[in-house]
């Protein structure tokens, strides 16, 4: 692997670690599992600065080690099975073609709370909890939305290393 894309994976991965530190000591946004999902800005990025595949390395790295630092495996869990079903994806969205970094971003977001109430609902042994998946649909679409925005603006306003 070049140097290049070992210094790309460790910026953003340290990039994402950071947002979610930061977004760990923001207040509750009044409902719980609700969150703004600033690391997505990072995850975003990669995926179209990057690849799928750089995008799934830097997401897997920083959940095992907000996971380490912050959370426990539960948290892991949860976070695995967000992350890989928002990845998936988003990926597929953007290969199309047809969706621009919000729309890609707000159905990662989506994507991201249904895999976390499915690990949730399998831990449980419930369906009850899908009741709570407008909730975080909602939510999900709203910081889809602003991550979105965020990632496209820095896709283009960052420059492209080689």
């Amino acid at each position: 692997m070049k140097a290049s894309k070992v210094a790309r994976y460790g910026l953003l991965t340290a990039l994402a670690l950071a947002l979610s530190w930061l977004e760990s000591l923001l207040p509750p946004l009044g409902v719980p599992g609700v969150k703004l999902g600033l690391p997505n800005l990072a995850i975003v990025f990669a995926l179209y600065r990057l690849s799928w595949k750089d995008a799934c390395v830097i997401s897997l790295v920083r959940v095992v080690l907000v996971t380490l630092l912050f959370g426990n495996g539960a948290a892991l869990a949860y976070s695995v099975a967000g992350a890989a079903l928002s990845l998936s994806l988003m990926g597929l969205l953007k290969r199309t073609g047809k969706f621009s970094s919000v729309g890609v971003s707000v159905a990662g977001g989506v994507a991201h709370n249904a895999g976390q109430i499915l690990v949730a609902m399998a831990l449980l042994e419930t369906s009850r909890l899908a009741w709570y998946l407008p909730v975080l649909w909602i939510s999900g679409t709203v910081a889809g939305v602003l991550i979105g925005i965020v990632s496209g603006v820095l896709v283009k306003r960052v420059p492209e290393v080689k």
